[in-house]
């Protein structure tokens, strides 16, 4: 009897640990396999393909988002267990939810299904000068400063800290980092109030300027206000509204995304190009123009996503394509695709492999794992090079996503953002 009750508890503790495991596995697996957000086009039926673990149920919290399974009967509310695929329907556009249980009981995840009108995009290619300036003056870092008695002090340390961006001088805004330097040039060594944004955050830092050994005052701060480079713009919609780089600008120095004020696009001439290899990516360098008559657009926005804003007259003049549907996540498959890039000095489609599509990918910018195939491109750039983050991807004649980064040590690969994450940041 002993033996028989030792033995029986043994098995109970083997199911609840086995119970716990599976849990543990099918929410951690759900939470990556699976997307957060889905997208439909209304009155369209959409198919989603999900590899998921035994006992995983759907289910619809409102009957505007219709379930199907594979033969096509209607399911509403009604669960549809371990589906090969789903099929969803939505009747209105809005936002609704669609919940996934374990064993009927455990709520394992929330997906947000957007049921919205049909959307158009103009896939460009083109590359754009880009001039972006800072919402205040930005602080790369902190440094030394040899004063007028010949010591060496570093009046910025502890105070100022790379990332910061200075708004206000003794309570009057700065424009540029032009400001800043009369307001400390003008001081005389007293004591200066700024107005800091850290951190998304508005504090307020006392700071003496010393008096350098040139005879000048000084904070011991490196500063910039602007920043400007060169990408290639992803999309344009049918209100003139682009979206461009598939990533965010950050500070060259601090790695930090620029806060901006607003921005300019310019044309830009692609001068020449370096090609990448193994463990330093290729690099395409050019001229921007800026003047009144060369002007694109504006920027409005420099998000995780991309840069965001609008083109002028002169921008749409100079698109010699048409627009196309835009397809989300469930669209994509492995295979082949095409990237549209100008590097060769006109805009063109090369072939190229998407080898692996994360619908669940935490980072939004590397939902896709591609590699170019085109031997036109490879013998011009060896695959992807920087300056090409943008080039938008279309797949089955839809605008699928852009490319965003290059792979350091197999220049031929990179990532790629879904056009969905571009267009709904």
């Amino acid at each position: 009897m002993m033996k028989k009750e030792s033995f029986r508890r043994i098995l109970i503790r083997i199911f609840w640990i086995s119970l716990v495991f599976t849990i543990g596995f099918s929410w951690v697996y759900i939470r990556y396999a699976v997307p957060d957000r889905l997208n439909l086009v209304v009155n369209e039926e959409e198919v989603f393909h999900f590899a998921l673990p035994p006992g995983v149920t759907f289910e619809s919290d409102s009957e505007e988002v219709v379930l199907k399974n594979a033969s096509e009967i209607p399911q509403g509310m009604i669960r549809i267990e371990r589906p090969d695929s789903v099929s969803m329907y939505g009747k209105n556009e809005g936002s609704y939810r669609v919940g996934m249980k374990f064993l009927g009981l455990i709520r394992m995840k929330d997906i947000q299904v957007e049921v919205v009108d049909g959307s158009y995009a103009i896939p460009c290619g083109m590359p754009v000068g880009i001039y972006l300036k800072s919402k205040g003056v930005m602080v790369i870092g902190t440094g030394q400063v040899t004063n007028d008695t010949g010591n060496v002090v570093e009046p910025a340390y502890g105070l100022l800290k790379s990332g910061d961006y200075i708004q206000t001088v003794d309570g009057e805004d700065l424009e540029d980092k032009n400001d800043l330097v009369d307001a400390v040039s003008a001081s005389d060594g007293k004591t200066l109030a700024l107005g800091i944004r850290r951190d998304g955050r508005r504090i307020e830092v006392d700071m003496t300027p010393v008096l350098a050994e040139d005879g000048s005052y000084k904070l011991g701060a490196w500063v910039r206000d602007d920043t400007q480079g060169i990408g290639t713009m992803t999309y344009v919609d049918m209100n003139g509204n682009f979206g461009a780089l598939g990533h965010g600008i950050s500070d060259s120095d601090t790695g930090e995304l620029v806060d901006i004020e607003g921005g300019e696009l310019y044309e830009t001439q692609i001068l020449g190009i370096e090609k990448g290899q193994t463990g330093k990516p290729g690099v395409m360098s050019g001229v921007i123009y800026y003047g009144k008559g060369t002007k694109l657009g504006e920027v409005k926005e420099n998000t995780t996503e991309g840069i965001y804003g609008t083109v002028n007259h002169h921008f749409l003049d100079s698109i010699k394509t048409d627009a196309i549907p835009v397809g989300f996540r469930q669209d994509i498959h492995k295979g082949t695709a095409y990237i549209r890039s100008n590097v060769s000095g006109e805009v063109k489609d090369y072939e190229i492999e998407i080898q692996k599509v994360d619908y669940g990918s935490i980072q939004k910018n590397k939902g896709l794992v591609l590699r170019v195939v085109d031997e036109e491109l490879l013998n011009l750039t060896s695959g992807i090079v920087q300056g090409m983050s943008g080039s938008p991807i279309i797949q089955d004649g839809k605008l699928i996503g852009a490319v965003t980064h290059v792979f350091i040590n197999d220049p031929t690969r990179g990532y790629g953002i879904f056009a969905e994450n571009m267009i709904s940041h």
